[in-house]
C-alpha cells in the first residue's frame, strides 16, 4: 500500500459514513482551497485599497535611507565595532518602463500582501484537510502545529525583510561597473527581488516543520541527517550565498540561522525516532 492510499485510508476512518472514495477527497481538498482561496483575496483587497501606502512604507522600505533596519545595524555596528554594519545611505532611483506595469503590480502586490497575512488561516486549511489522517497519539504530538508553522514563515519573512533586503539592496544598488553608469532599477525587478527573498526565506524557515512530517513517515532518521550535515551545510552556504551580497558578512548573516534550522531538524527527527523506537520495543511480546 502505497503513502498515499494509507493517507486516504486513514483520512476516511474518520468519516462517519465510512471510507470515502478518492473523489470525496478530492471534493473537500478542493472546498479547503477554495476557502483559503476567499481569504487571501478578501486579505488581498484590503491591502489594495492601501497600496500607495503599502509601496511607499513598506515594499520600498529598504530603499529608503530612513528605513529603520539600517539604524539598528548602525548602532549594532558602533556597539561591536564592525563598521561594515553601518551601511552609507543609499538613494534607489526607480523607473516604469510598461505602459501598464504600475497597475498590474498593484495587483500583484496585493496578492503577496494577502497570502502573507493569510498564511495561518491557509496552513490552518491545510491542517484540516490532512488532520482526519492522524490517530489520536499523531495528533497529541502535532499539538500547536498551525501556531509553530504561522510563526517560522513569518519569522522567515520578517528576517529577510528587516535583515536580508537591506544588505542586499544597499550592495546591489552601489555597484557600479563603471563611473558611467547609473543605477536606474525598474520597479518590477525591485519588486521580484524583493517578493523572491520575502517568500523564499518564509518557505525556507518552514524546514522544521518539513522535518518533522519526514521523519514521522520514516524518510529521515537523525543519523541521515548528521552524516550528511557537511553536505548540507555546503548548500546552505551556496544558497545564502544566492539570494544575499558576495560578501562573507551577509552569507554568514543568512548560513547561521539556516544551519540552526537544521540542527534543530535533527533534534526533531532525534525525539521522533526515539518514540517510534519505544512504541516497537512495547509492541514486542516479550
Amino acid at each position: 500500500m502505497s503513502i498515499l492510499d494509507k493517507f486516504l485510508a486513514k483520512r476516511a476512518h474518520g468519516n462517519p459514513n465510512g471510507e470515502m472514495i478518492f473523489m470525496d477527497h478530492i471534493e473537500a481538498l478542493r472546498w479547503h482551497i477554495v476557502r483559503s482561496l476567499v481569504v487571501i483575496i478578501i486579505a488581498g483587497i484590503v491591502a489594495f485599497f492601501n497600496i500607495e501606502f503599502i509601496f511607499d512604507k513598506i515594499i520600498l522600505g529598504p530603499a529608503n535611507k530612513d528605513f529603520i533596519a539600517y539604524k539598528w545595524f548602525c548602532g549594532l555596528g558602533r556597539l561591536l565595532h564592525i563598521d561594515a554594519l553601518c551601511m552609507d545611505p543609499v538613494t534607489v532611483q526607480f523607473q516604469n518602463t510598461e505602459l501598464s506595469g504600475q497597475f498590474m503590480m498593484s495587483f500583484s502586490a496585493s496578492f503577496m500582501i494577502g497570502f502573507i497575512v493569510a498564511f495561518p488561516y491557509v496552513f490552518w486549511e491545510f491542517w484540516r484537510f490532512t488532520r482526519p489522517a492522524l490517530t489520536d497519539k499523531e495528533l497529541k504530538h502535532t499539538r500547536g502545529i498551525v501556531f509553530w508553522a504561522s510563526a517560522l514563515f513569518l519569522i522567515g519573512v520578517a528576517f529577510s525583510y528587516f535583515i536580508i533586503a537591506p544588505f542586499t539592496i544597499n550592495f546591489f544598488a552601489t555597484y557600479k561597473l563603471s563611473p558611467q553608469f547609473d543605477n536606474i532599477i525598474t520597479i518590477s525587478n525591485y519588486y521580484d527581488t524583493m517578493s523572491d527573498l520575502v517568500f523564499g526565506m518564509g518557505i525556507v524557515f518552514e524546514l522544521p516543520i518539513l522535518v518533522y512530517i519526514l521523519a514521522k513517515i520514516g524518510i529521515l532518521t537523525p543519523k541521515m541527517m548528521r552524516d550528511n550535515r557537511r553536505y548540507a551545510i555546503v548548500i546552505i552556504m551556496v544558497l545564502a550565498a544566492i539570494i544575499t551580497p558576495p560578501d562573507w558578512f551577509s552569507i554568514f548573516l543568512v548560513a547561521i540561522p539556516l544551519v540552526m534550522l537544521y540542527e534543530a531538524g535533527i533534534v526533531i527527527s532525534a525525539r521522533l525516532t526515539k518514540e517510534r523506537e519505544k512504541k516497537a520495543n512495547e509492541t514486542l511480546p516479550w
